[in-house]
This record gives structure tokens, sequence and C-alpha cells, in this order.
């Protein structure tokens, strides 16, 4: 009788996969316009050479929300709009830094500041000291000591050779690996994290404050990563009426300790320091997604799929491939689609975030404003902490849209080809999935693993049981060269890869569209 059952079980899984139908019509002329007349690249050379890096809030990021709504009113897609993100914060632009060493010996230092910070108004010289400003106890050991000068806050690190190849694709190995799912350890330490996430947000104001106050003319931290790479993301503070400190560097690592050792052997080291950095409002300003879509003409054309990239960056770079890359792909998955006359059932949205760089700012909002959100908890520190600390959500506030989306796809991992897709634990979408790649095997796109990814805006709404996913990509020099660092840059980026990925991405969206059933959802736990 077991056995009759087990057969029963299996045959009725054979047939929801058999009854899972691929228009190869469709799938065929999405790679023609694909592979044939792509304009992947086209798209991703104006948003990084011609418009350039756009952090939240900067003119850069305005004229990207402006250019990408030319761009789908130009395909002829609907109801192309931006969406406000209010009080996001402050503006901010960067023009360019020069760091000179006047002595021991003159040489010039390659180092970049941070975003919101402040630029020096000019050329500035300061004498180079070592100071470790990390707790209350620190600045009152440092304090009238430090006027006129320039702070280097971390200790030197020594070199150490890569020991993989600095470009990376997935062979059979490692795509096998991914296939394997790794059992969740319990999670420690968390009454500890939070108090040292707390900590920290109460000193950065303090340290701030103190640098104005005793008169330092900029602060020089190490890049996290060597070989000449400046890797930097933020500091100051973007928020209104906080203060935002002094201009704060980050030296690429060899030239760091270049310093660091002059300092060792106690002498004295002039630094003459400018940087052209800037706040382009003084209050908090609203940030803004763009969105458009390619209207449902179906039975359930009031439901709808989406897909989305950060159209934000970093600021040194030109946000290349974190994530100008994911916004050219998924611009071109509408593109195609439109180009090849798709007339898909359900409404394909398309959403450019804002803010993924600050926390999934953008994408969070949206989906808090669409579809579902946690109540604002009552506890104070509960409150003060990012939604993702909180110990006790709450139970999910749902809108009328909440069971009118089916799924949402992302690309945030550089300009890598696509291998295949993280399930995020829902095994029920993983054969679905399976038949979906089946057309594109031959161009590398061949797995689905149930592990999790996050760290990019899917979270925002996988956290509320909307199923989200994120393609698997080959790595190729994201985490070894470009994320995050001065060299993000479009060389990184590889034309095949976008134009395979934009493929596969608008076949996954329309397939979406076009199944008679939402993609189904995991089990949601609510507390």
């Amino acid at each position: 009788m077991k056995r009759l059952l087990l057969a029963a079980a299996l045959l009725a899984g054979g047939v929801v996969q058999a009854q899972e139908k691929i228009d190869l019509d469709t799938t065929s002329r999405i790679r023609q316009e694909a592979f044939q007349r792509s304009q992947v690249m086209a798209t991703l050379n104006h948003l990084t050479d011609v418009i350039g890096p756009r952090l939240t809030n900067s003119p850069a990021m305005a004229e990207a929300n402006a250019w990408t709504r030319s761009k789908f009113n130009e395909w002829g897609l609907s109801n192309v709009h931006d969406e406000a993100v209010e009080d996001f914060g402050r503006g901010w632009a960067f023009t360019d830094t020069t760091v000179e060493m006047l002595s021991p010996r003159p040489m010039p230092l390659h180092a970049l500041p941070k975003a919101w910070t402040p630029g020096t108004s000019g050329a500035v010289e300061g004498e180079a000291i070592y100071a470790k400003l990390e707790s209350k106890a620190d600045l009152e050991k440092w304090k009238g000591k430090l006027k006129g000068k320039v702070l280097f806050t971390d200790a030197p690190r020594a070199y150490k050779p890569n020991e993989k190849s600095d470009f990376q694709r997935h062979d059979h190995a490692s795509l096998e690996e991914l296939l394997a799912y790794p059992l969740p350890e319990a999670r420690r330490g968390d009454a500890a994290m939070l108090a040292m996430y707390r900590e920290r947000m109460a000193f950065g104001p303090l340290l701030n404050q103190f640098l104005i106050d005793e008169g330092v003319v900029a602060t020089v931290s190490i890049s996290s990563w060597d070989n000449g790479i400046v890797r930097v993301m933020g500091g100051g503070s973007r928020k209104a009426g906080e203060s935002v400190g002094v201009p704060a560097l980050v030296m690429m690592a060899e030239h760091y300790n270049t310093v660091m050792r002059a300092l060792d052997r106690k002498e004295a080291v002039r630094l003459r320091l400018q940087v052209d950095a800037r706040f382009t409002s003084d209050t908090n300003q609203t940030a803004y997604n763009t969105i458009a879509e390619i209207p449902g003409t179906g039975p359930q054309k009031n439901e709808v799929v989406m897909l989305g990239a950060h159209l934000d960056s970093w600021h040194t770079g030109s946000g290349a491939n974190d994530n100008g890359a994911g916004v050219a792909v998924m611009m071109e998955a509408v593109r195609i689609l439109k180009a090849i006359g798709a007339k898909p059932n359900r409404t394909i949205r398309v959403a450019l975030w804002t803010g993924e760089e600050q926390g999934l700012v953008g994408s969070q909002d949206y989906v808090a404003k669409h579809f579902a959100r946690y109540p604002e908890p009552t506890d104070p520190e509960q409150k003060a902490l990012p939604a993702a600390f909180r110990t006790s959500k709450g139970k999910l506030i749902r809108t009328s849209e909440y069971e009118r989306i089916s799924a949402y796809f992302n690309l945030d991992n550089g300009s890598g080809k696509i291998r295949g897709i993280y399930a995020q634990e829902n095994l029920s979408a993983a054969p679905i999935f399976e038949e979906w790649l089946k057309p594109w095997h031959d161009v590398g796109a061949t797995i689905v693993t149930q592990r999790n990814t996050g760290s990019t805006d899917h979270i925002s709404f996988d956290r509320v049981g909307i199923p989200g996913f994120q393609f698997v990509q080959d790595q190729l020099d994201y985490f070894s060269h470009v994320h995050h660092t001065h060299l993000d840059v479009q060389d990184h980026a590889v034309e095949a890869d976008l134009k395979q990925a934009a493929a596969i991405v608008a076949s996954f969206v329309y397939n979406t569209a076009q199944r008679p059933q939402k993609l189904p959802r995991k089990m949601l736990v609510e507390n």
C-alpha cells in the first residue's frame, strides 16, 4: 500500500511538472532579439560612462532616474513614473581628490573620500599621526592633542598575496557544490551583536562632533583590499541635522602602510590634501524608484510579475557592475519583450531601486506601500534597530495588492552570466524553474539551488512572504577587484554575459506572466 501511495505521489508530481508549458516560439524570439539585436551595452555605456556613479540623492542619480524613464517611454512601456521614498537624506556629490606626502619625502598618495563627508574648501596641510578613536575613553585620551592633524585611524595591515584566481567562472564542481544545501546553524550572539550595533550608532555622532571641535584636518582609513584597490563606501551622515565630521578618506593599503612605517620610524609626516566634495542640500530630500510596465492582456492582467535591480551605486567608480549591469539587464529584458511583441497575461512591472546600498531602502519602501509590512514595534530599543535586526516582527499587515503579485526577480552580483537561480528554500518553485531553464542549458544556465542568498533587493519581497529570487551568476572579478571600489567601471563588464542574462530574465518573467497559477509561496512564519 505504501508503495502504491508513493508511486501515486511521484506520478502526481510528474503530472505537475508535465503541465509546465514553455512557449518555445516566444523563447526563440527572445533569444534572437537578445543575441542578435542587443542594446544592453548601449544602455550600460550611457549609465556608466555618460552619467557615471549614482549615489542615492546625488545629481547623477536624478539624471539616471530621468534617463531611464525616457528609455522606457521610447520603448513603449506604460505607466512610466518615479515613486517617492520620503526623507532619505541630504544630497552629496564628489568631483576630485588629491593627497600628497610632502615630508619626509614627496610622494603622491592614492585616496578617495567616503560619501556624505565634507570637502576641504581648497588645499589644506597637516601632520599625520596614528590615533585610534573607537570609544569615549579614546576621545578623552586625545582631547586637546589633535588640532591641525591628519588622523590615520587603522593599524597597518600586512600585504597578503591572492591564493586563487582573481577572475572566476563556475565549473561543474562549483555548481554541484551550490546544489548542496548547508543546514543553518543556530543563531548565537544576537544580544552581543545588537549591543555592538547600538554602541556604534551612538558613538558615530559623538566622534564626528569631536573631530570638528578638536580642529582635525581629516581622517584616513585603510582600504580593505590590497593591490592598489580603494574600497570605499559611506561616512559622515546623510541625515540633516547630524554632524558630518571632517573630510574622511580611504587610502590604498600599500600607500597607507608607507605612511604608517614612516610614523613607526618616528619621522614627521606632513600631508597636503584637497577634497572636492559637497552636500547638494541641507535638508532631507526625497529619493525615487523608477517604475514602468508592460500591461497584461489576459484574464489575469490585474496580477503582476516584477523584475528589478538597484539604480544607485557608490561614488568612486561608475557603478558599472554594482549595479549598472543589473539595471542594464533588466531594462534590456523588458525591451526585448516589447520588441518581440509579447502579450503577457499578467502585467510585467520593472523597478529600478534607489538606496539599496544604504540598506534596501527603496525596495523596502515600495514593498511596504504596495504589498505588505510589519508593524512598527512599540519597544523603543527595537524601534531603533533596522528591520532585519528586530527580534519580534509582529503580524504582517497586507495590502489589497498582496495576493496579486506572483513573483519578483532580481539581478545584483556583477556582470557575470546566469548559471541558474536561488530558489530561497521554495521547494515547490524548484521543479518549475528546472523546466524553464532547459532552453538555456546550451548557454550555461543549468541549476536550481535551494540555498538562500541575501543582501540585495529580493529580500524585501522574500521577508514578507512574496516569492523573491536572485539568479546564480559567474563571479568574474566582482569580489576581487570591483565590489564597492574605484575599479567598478565598464571595462569589468562582459558583453556576452549581459546578453545571456537579459535573455534568461526575459524568459523567466514571461513564463511567470503566462503561467496559469501564480508561483507557489513558502510558509510565512509570523510572530
